[in-house]
Formats: structure tokens, C-alpha cells, sequence
């Protein structure tokens, strides 16, 4: 199990442009922007020349994955993605340690204090 560093960063915002025009603010560019139909949210992201980047994420319908999580604690990082070699078995090693594990490449938010861990492949 090797972690490499962070991969990128989600932020959940219920304003989308007022987040946006505060980011683009901090960081001196504008965001390439998406729509997501599977999370049913609308996203930007800020990408660095590192290969990292950050990802503002905002529902579109309340069946949104994101809305609940929104609702529920507010505007503020929603996932942490590492960066790792082996997803299935960086997840193999957490669950043998006891880690609680989702949808083969997280960390439930219970195990992290509140937030999502992605387990991103990036070699």
C-alpha cells in the first residue's frame, strides 16, 4: 500500500458561481466547467501543473448524491483523493486493517472524520 501524495481535492458548495468567482480570485484563473448527468451536479475545475486539481461541485437536483451531503453539513471538502499504485489492493490492505471501505475505491467518510477518501490510480 502506497500512498503518493494527494491527488485532488472536492469541494461541495451549494452557490456554484459565488464559489467560483472566490476560487478564481485565489488562484488567478478561471475554471474549466462540466456538467455531470450521473452525479447530477454541475462542476469546476481548477487544474495545477503538478497533475493535481481541485473540483467545486454543486447538485443540480435534490436526487444528487452531493445534495444530501450538502444538506446535511454545508459548504466544505466533500473528498480527499490520494494518489496510490493499486486501488483493489490499497482497499485489500485498509479492509484487513479494519478500515470501512466503499464502492471499491473509497474510505467511508465514518473512517475519516467526515469526509471521503478516493483512492485515485495514478502511477
Amino acid at each position: 500500500m502506497a500512498f503518493k501524495g494527494v491527488d485532488h481535492v472536492v469541494v461541495r458548495v451549494a452557490d456554484l458561481e459565488s464559489a467560483i468567482e472566490g476560487y478564481s480570485k485565489i488562484l488567478g484563473t478561471a475554471p474549466e466547467r462540466r456538467h455531470s448527468a450521473e452525479l447530477k451536479a454541475d462542476q469546476a475545475f481548477y487544474y495545477f501543473d503538478n497533475g493535481t486539481f481541485l473540483e467545486l461541485i454543486s447538485p443540480t437536483e435534490d436526487g444528487s448524491p452531493i445534495a444530501g451531503s450538502l444538506k446535511k453539513l454545508g459548504d466544505g471538502i466533500h473528498t480527499v483523493a490520494f494518489a496510490v499504485d493499486d486501488a483493489k489492493q490499497t482497499v485489500a490492505d485498509l479492509d484487513g486493517k479494519g478500515v470501512r471501505t466503499i464502492g471499491g475505491a473509497f474510505v467511508h467518510p465514518a473512517s475519516a472524520n467526515g469526509v471521503l477518501v478516493q483512492l485515485s490510480e495514478r502511477r
